[in-house]
C-alpha cells in the first residue's frame, strides 16, 4: 500500500515536470497578439537606414545670395538692357542752309538702356565735319574753311515693329550743340625726309568763329536684327535719316581774327544720314 501510494507520487510530480517543460519550448497560443502600436514600431525598426545614407536637408538660402554674384538674375537683367549705337555718314546742308555750310561727314557713338516694347533711350554723342562755301571763304579772304559742330543729346529710339528682325523706327531729341567755324591760310613750312629737306604748305587755322546753342533733331530709319543662335539676338545694321536743327547766332559783318569782314546766317539745317550698328 505504501509502495502503491509512493509510485502514484512520482508518476504525478513526473508529468508537471514534463509540463513545464513543453509550455517553455513551445508558443503559448492563448497568449494576446502584439497591438498595432507594437507592430508598427516594430517595422519602423526594421526599415530604418543609417543616417549618412538618408538625403541631407537642404540649407535655406543666405538673405544676401545673389546680392554680388554677377550670374544672377537681376545682373543679367541688367546686362540685357544695356543699349549702344555705333554710325557714321554724311549731312547735305538744307536749302536755307547752303550758304553758308557744305556737305561733310558725321560719326555718332551713343549708349543708354532699352526700356521694353521696342523703347530705347540712348545718350548721343555726335561729330560733324563740313565744309565752307566758297563765297563764304572769299569774304573771309582765306584759302579755305571748314565746319565742326560736336552735340550732347537725349534720344529715344522707338520701334514700330518690335517683333520682326527687319523693322522699321522712329527717333529724334536734342541737346547741346558747339559749333566752330574754321578759316585756313596756306603756310610756308620746311619738310624734312630721311637725308633731304625742302619746301612745302601746310593748312593752319588763322580764325575762327564759335558759339554754344541748343538744338533738335527729328527722324527715322529701317533696322535688320540678326536673329543669333537661339533667336535672341540684338546686334541689328540700321540706315536713318534725320532733320538736325541747330539754333546758332548769326554772325554779321565781323572778323575772325583780322581776317575780312564776313557774314554768315542764324541757324544750322542739315540732314544727317547714318549707317551703323546697335546692340
Amino acid at each position: 500500500m505504501v509502495v502503491t501510494a509512493a509510485l502514484l507520487s512520482f508518476g504525478v510530480a513526473n508529468a508537471q515536470i514534463t509540463t513545464a517543460h513543453d509550455a517553455s519550448a513551445s508558443p503559448d497560443v492563448s497568449a494576446p497578439a502584439p497591438s498595432a502600436a507594437d507592430s508598427s514600431s516594430t517595422e519602423y525598426t526594421f526599415l530604418a537606414e543609417p543616417a549618412d545614407a538618408l538625403p541631407a536637408s537642404p540649407k535655406p538660402a543666405s538673405s544676401s545670395a545673389g546680392q554680388y554674384d554677377n550670374k544672377s538674375s537681376k545682373s543679367s537683367d541688367w546686362k540685357g538692357k544695356l543699349a549702344l549705337e555705333f554710325g557714321g555718314g554724311f549731312d547735305p546742308p538744307t536749302s536755307n542752309s547752303s550758304n553758308y555750310i557744305s556737305t561733310g561727314y558725321n560719326v555718332n557713338v551713343g549708349g543708354g538702356l532699352h526700356m521694353g516694347h521696342g523703347v530705347s533711350l540712348l545718350v548721343e554723342y555726335q561729330f560733324i565735319r563740313s565744309g565752307l562755301p566758297k563765297a563764304i571763304v572769299q569774304q573771309a579772304g582765306s584759302d579755305g574753311g571748314n565746319v565742326h559742330l560736336w552735340s550732347l543729346g537725349l534720344e529715344p529710339v522707338i520701334d514700330l515693329m518690335p517683333h520682326h528682325n527687319t523693322s522699321v523706327y522712329v527717333t529724334g531729341g536734342g541737346g547741346f550743340y558747339r559749333k566752330v567755324t574754321n578759316f585756313t591760310v596756306q603756310t610756308l613750312t620746311t619738310y624734312c625726309y630721311y637725308f633731304y629737306c625742302g619746301p612745302g604748305y601746310t593748312t593752319q587755322t588763322a580764325g575762327h568763329f564759335s558759339s554754344n546753342q541748343g538744338g533738335w533733331n527729328i527722324g527715322g530709319g529701317v533696322s535688320h536684327r540678326f536673329a543669333g543662335m537661339y533667336g535672341d539676338g540684338k546686334m541689328a545694321i540700321f540706315a536713318e535719316a534725320r532733320y538736325l536743327d541747330v539754333n546758332s547766332p548769326a554772325v554779321i559783318n565781323q572778323s575772325a581774327n583780322g581776317l575780312g569782314n564776313t557774314t554768315i546766317g542764324a541757324g544750322t539745317k542739315l540732314i544727317p544720314i547714318t549707317f551703323g550698328l546697335r546692340f
